[in-house]
């Protein structure tokens, strides 16, 4: 006597591995407009996730503190992009290069010369849940 064997099809072994991402996020300055979050696997859309088509996207009501939270995200590696869009323009607005609103990417990476890269900023899903502590910035 043998016992059947059910094989996982490739479609319901990703959807075992898919996960929930959460950000928390600190250091908002003030409850002015929201803050934009967004997820991208696309290096080449980062930190401008606009430009790409299958990130996800999250607006938040700001204040000083508060947890984006993307579910049913699949294995891969991504990178969070945010912004606190202070006067809800859903842009990040400039000074002489320089933003006037805050930011802050995943894995919190230092800053120089324009933004950090995707690399700089990446984590990787692979089937458990992931927290992320993302600190806002402001340069003005």
């Amino acid at each position: 006597m043998g016992s059947a064997i059910f094989p996982i099809s490739a479609q319901a072994a990703n959807e075992l591995q898919r996960a929930t991402v959460e950000v928390d996020i600190s250091k908002v300055r003030n409850a002015k407009g929201k803050v934009l979050v967004c997820l991208t696997s696309n290096a080449k859309a980062y930190p401008d996730c606009g430009k790409d088509p299958a990130s996800r996207k999250l607006a938040l009501p700001a204040s000083a503190t508060l947890t984006a939270r993307f579910e049913d995200v699949p294995p891969g590696t991504y990178a969070i992009a945010l912004i606190h869009d202070e006067n809800s323009n859903n842009r990040m607005d400039l000074a002489l290069f320089l933003p006037k609103e805050g930011f802050g990417m995943s894995q919190n990476p230092k800053i120089g010369m324009g933004p950090p890269k995707f690399k700089n900023a990446q984590f990787v899903v692979n089937g458990g849940n992931i927290r992320l502590p993302v600190m806002m910035r402001y340069m003005l």
